[in-house]
């Protein structure tokens, strides 16, 4: 169950979503008034608040190469701390497919037209989603995806990574708690690299490219006001 919903999650979740982008120039200049966004907002306990300007500052402190670099080892290199969520439960199966046209239709059917480079599930365009609707209906949408996040979690406490705080704070946005679950076994290096079976779906691998700009494009369909989401 739910607690209330806050009267706001906007600029939580949209500042929660530039934190788990590419820590590019821009995104390491815009980190302070990405903390204030959140103390402004008041969604999240001030601890938590604490620990995502801690990561801020370590990443402002590091030059930019090993930023980046970072980044990439954390959020690039296996499954079990991917970002796209859904990759998390289907892989590279055929049944990501189908999985990624229900979120689309989800945005859809919210009024919303997506156009970004990156695949609807990748936790940033999730959130980027959930900040244009109204608190009760995003904390509902986040807290149907909890299980993946909770995985993403475990797997970033136990690597020692202090981006655990970001996926704790969506979490919490979502009126749920951060805590460590079983883990499914990382798949091993030859599957990882293996070519997928022809007409059996694509890899979503290597996709991801970190040092292009990835901006986020929702923009509301005129012709369509329904404030709703579900997946």
């Amino acid at each position: 169950m739910f607690k209330n919903a806050p009267e706001s999650l906007r600029l939580t979740l949209r500042a929660l979503a530039r934190l788990v982008g590419y820590p590019d120039a821009e995104l390491r200049a815009q980190m302070p008034d990405l903390i204030d966004a959140l103390r402004l907002e008041q969604t999240l306990p001030a601890a938590r608040v604490r620990e995502l300007e801690v990561l801020c500052r370590q990443v402002c402190a590091l030059e930019p190469y090993e930023a980046e670099a970072r980044y990439v080892d954390t959020f690039d290199r296996g499954r079990q701390t991917s970002l796209h969520l859904f990759e998390h439960v289907h892989g590279d199966s055929r049944d990501r497919g189908p999985a990624l046209i229900d979120l689309q239709q989800t945005y859809e059917r919210a009024g919303l037209f997506f156009d970004a480079p990156e695949l609807p599930d990748h936790l940033a365009v999730v959130l980027e989603f959930a900040s244009t609707q109204p608190p009760a209906i995003a904390q509902e949408f986040l807290g149907e995806m909890a299980h993946i996040l909770n995985a993403l979690f475990t797997a970033l406490l136990e690597r020692g990574n202090p981006y655990a705080s970001v996926i704790a704070a969506v979490l919490e946005a979502a009126g749920q708690r951060a805590q460590a679950v079983p883990l499914a076994p990382e798949p091993g290096l030859d599957d990882t690299w293996a070519e997928p079976a022809a007409f059996d779906g694509c890899s979503t691998r290597g996709q991801n490219r970190p040092g292009e700009a990835q901006p986020l494009h929702f923009v509301r369909n005129a012709g369509n006001h329904h404030q709703g989401a579900s997946v």
